[in-house]
């Protein structure tokens, strides 16, 4: 053991065993990003647009759609690459180095060359490099939290709690132990290697638009025919007759659906890393804003993740930290006699908490020296230091421990004993881990073998919190108002997680499940137990799967956050895996949707309301798309059943038109506000479709006021007795006012074009000018009114479009009104 291995055994080894690493996916190189984003239907769409529109020569439009799949593969790389390389950050920052014994000298090497047989030495504030089973312990104690969900640390000793696992962390004491596996035959290995089982559904939305995209296909080909064969047979010009079907497979096909969903996904993805939250899977954005339960480790998210000492108790009387500074000479003492039973640059939080706490009050500048340190042993639930004074050479012993077993040290009455344990108690109750101190003077030179043989003095009791974190309630708030379950899971005793709760706000109505009831549950009770329940107490990390899975199996949508390895199944299973990036393990960040970088719950509360608003303006995009395109369907189609009518709309007028659509789309909605009360309504249900046949009719509705407007101004002009240049120059005129005041109105549904206006939407101020102005220039420059078949009628006869856009507008914001009178109505019912 002394010696350790051999350099030649430990190579051996390693040819054997291998590196001690999990097997990571490689990065993805620019083509493989470029063939996923191809694959996707949607894409499908895009690519055989482009095409068609190139083998029949419509080289203008081919080359546009051709040149958004390049776009949306560059946004999507290099999402990805940033992501990636976080991560890679995250990674190498996480990669612990070991100290071993190779060859009989001590050496410091990194952890993946780790072998099994290997005598690692560990140290106070070292991660564990491989499972391993402990040789040597003096008071070795490690926090297995990531691994167990466990938050107290354990002590290990060379008996009974002699196994150590992989990527915990040694937070006191020492110890040597050897090796017994490495990399996937380490627990967190083979966690890391079971996650290729579970299989991730994929998003709503994305199953809609598949569905969507078949029936567009089919449906533009069978209408596309029919318009071919109308015309034909009506005019009997075969050329046209093409170019008129052409026109109509154009405008039936929305070929701004997968720029919208794809841009939005990716822009969604940069909004929320300004935020501190990396997306690897940025379908998760859609569902995010979904979301009808929050499930919440409690350690570090909800809470600070370090001790802090929340009450002090000398005598009958107890000094919350409120009291603290107010009675500074009475608590100091009993701080002084916790400081030096602590050790002098500690890791353990709570003596981190005592250290803190003492420099506060302590200003005398008396050098002690460590003579000897008792640790704590199984019979002994209490450490003594012994330190002598540079001032006087007074000898002091200082001990901290277990109530129970300072008493006993002590020697205190029943009386006394009685008296503090109704303390403890109370302290324990509001869920705070209690301690005790004493002290003890030391006169003789030789020190004794054993701490029981001080004659030591009661100093008192302290109480530690890990203290929430200070915006936490407001974000529970938030998630009660918008009508999302927040549902708390610790390790810790139903008393500590009650405490919690309370403070936090988030009800339980004293109903608390624990690990243990859970395990006796059939999947039928938990499902039914689990709509009850707020907070789950002494749950280990595989239980946060069977809870996980309960809650899907009663239709909700689930946010899971987690950042130990064996959260890492749980955080596959969720909706929305939501992966810690501070204290989080690679095997829960790449099992994960999304990455938190500041571990902070109100992080992920913000990106509920930023999913929210990304799913908002994802649908009025798609809204206006299907709006948008009635008038383009019916004015392509009229001509066609209409052989006295003059043809109006030819593909270049739907490029034009096009060019509008697809950047106000993709940059305007996206970059819309958020709606008013988008926190206080419920999450979207669980049954309701995107494309829901409302808003379908509602799109439909938009589209047929603004068709009615642009055929009213048509025939209007035809019974002038204008041109047919003419004509197509009026009536394509009032179709893109038309469409600017359409976009006005479909940016907000609680919101008027007035307020939107002057909230200042920079894409779509700009958008609307650049339009406006290039319709201008096609009708009055003679080169450009030739190219769109356009005769230049005079200025005054396009009065009509502007008053009939005017009119739409009106209309349609009257309509907007109306409706969110009625919803306000509702709500002041239901509230």
């Amino acid at each position: 053991m002394k010696n350790g291995l051999t350099s030649e055994k430990a190579a051996e080894q390693l040819k054997i065993w291998g590196n001690n690493e999990l097997p990571s996916a490689k990065p993805k190189s620019v083509w493989q990003i470029a063939l996923e984003v191809i694959k996707e239907p949607m894409f499908v769409l895009l690519l055989s647009c482009g095409s068609i529109y190139l083998l029949l020569g419509d080289y203008t439009e081919g080359i546009i759609l051709l040149c958004w799949v390049f776009v949306i593969i560059f946004i999507t790389f290099n999402q990805h690459h940033k992501t990636e390389k976080s991560l890679e950050a995250l990674r190498q920052l996480s990669s612990p180095r070991a100290l071993v014994i190779r060859d009989g000298l001590e050496k410091r090497i990194s952890g993946r060359e780790v072998v099994p047989d290997d005598v690692v030495i560990l140290q106070e504030g070292d991660r564990v490099p491989a499972d391993a089973l402990v040789s040597e312990s003096n008071n070795l104690t490690i926090d297995e939290s990531m691994l167990t969900g466990e938050s107290l640390p354990v002590r290990k000793n060379d008996d009974s709690e002699n196994h150590i696992y992989s990527g915990t962390l040694v937070v006191q004491g020492k110890g040597i132990v050897k090796v017994i596996s490495t990399g996937t035959k380490t627990e967190f290995g083979k966690i890391g290697v079971s996650l290729q089982a579970i299989e991730e559904d994929g998003t709503r939305l994305q199953r809609e638009m598949k569905k969507l995209i078949r029936n567009l296909f089919i449906g533009g080909a069978i209408i596309s025919t029919g318009v071919i064969a109308a015309f034909y047979f009506s005019r009997g010009e075969i050329l046209n007759a093409l170019l008129n079907g052409l026109a109509a497979a154009m405008a039936l096909l929305p070929e701004e659906f997968p720029v919208v969903l794809t841009i939005f996904l990716a822009l969604g993805a940069w909004r929320l890393s300004k935020n501190k939250i990396l997306t690897r899977k940025p379908s998760a954005i859609e569902t995010l804003g979904s979301a009808t339960v929050l499930c919440s480790d409690k350690t570090g998210t909800i809470t600070q993740n370090k001790m802090e000492i929340s009450a002090l108790s000398l005598g009958e009387s107890i000094y919350y930290k409120s009291d603290f500074e107010s009675n500074r000479d009475n608590i100091k003492e009993l701080l002084r006699g916790l400081n030096y039973a602590s050790q002098t640059n500690p890791i353990d939080p709570m003596e981190k908490a005592i250290n803190s706490e003492f420099e506060a009050v302590e200003t005398s500048d008396n050098q002690l020296n460590l003579i000897k340190e008792y640790p704590l042993s199984k019979e002994m639930f209490a450490m003594t230091r012994v330190l002598k004074s540079e001032v006087d050479n007074s000898i002091a012993a200082y001990c901290k421990g277990a109530p129970e077993t300072i008493y006993k040290l002590c020697g205190l009455t029943d009386a006394e004993i009685t008296n503090y344990t109704k303390i403890v108690h109370e302290l324990a109750l509001k869920g705070y881990r209690v301690l005790a101190a004493a002290r003890s003077s030391w006169n003789n030179t030789e020190l004794p073998e054993k701490q029981s043989d001080f004659s030591f003095h009661f100093l008192g009791i302290v109480a530690f919190e890990d203290p929430i974190r200070p915006e936490v309630p407001q974000a529970i708030r938030e998630c009660n108002k918008a009508g999302i379950k927040v549902i708390m899971i610790t390790g810790d005793y139903p008393a500590t997680a009650k405490s919690i709760a309370n403070q936090i706000g988030l009800k339980h109505n004293e109903n608390v499940l624990t690990g243990t009831e859970l395990q006796s549950m059939s999947d039928n009770e938990l499902n039914e137990r689990i709509r009850h329940t707020n907070v789950f107490a002494r749950i280990i990390p595989e239980q946060k799967l069977q809870i996980i899975k309960a809650l899907k199996a009663n239709g909700e949508i689930v946010a899971m956050t987690g950042d130990g390895v064996n959260d890492a199944p749980a955080l596959k299973a969720a909706d929305i895996g939501v992966a810690m990036g501070l204290k989080g393990t690679d095997v829960a960040r790449e099992a994960s949707s999304l990455v938190l970088l500041d571990d902070n719950f109100a992080s992920i509360v913000h990106a509920i309301r930023l999913g929210r608003r990304i799913f908002d303006n994802l649908e009025k995009a798609m809204s206006y798309i299907i709006a948008i395109h009635i008038p383009i369907i019916g004015l392509v189609l009229m001509p066609a059943f209409f052989s006295w009518l003059p043809i109006l709309l030819m593909p270049l007028h739907i490029v034009f038109l096009e060019l509008i659509i697809d950047p106000v789309c993709a940059i305007a909605f996206e970059s819309e506000q958020e709606e008013k009360r988008i926190m206080s309504r419920p999450p979207r249900k669980t049954n309701e479709l995107f494309f829901g046949w409302n808003k379908i009719i509602l799109s439909l509705f938009k589209g047929l006021i603004l068709l009615g407007m642009v055929m009213v101004i048509y025939f209007v002009s035809i019974n002038e007795g204008h041109s047919g240049g003419e004509i197509r120059a009026i009536a394509f005129s009032s179709l893109i006012i038309g469409n600017v005041f359409l976009i006005l109105t479909s940016l907000s549904e609680t919101r008027n074009f007035v307020s939107i206006i002057l909230e200042k939407n920079i894409a779509v101020i700009v958008i609307s000018l650049v339009a406006l102005i290039l319709l201008i220039l096609t009708i009055s420059i003679p080169f450009l009114t030739n190219i769109f078949s356009f005769e230049f009628p005079g200025y005054k006869h396009f009065l009509p479009a502007l008053i009939g856009a005017i009119t739409m507008l009106i209309t349609l914001e009257l309509i907007k009104y109306f409706k969110q009178s009625n919803l306000a109505k509702d709500d002041k019912t239901t509230n």
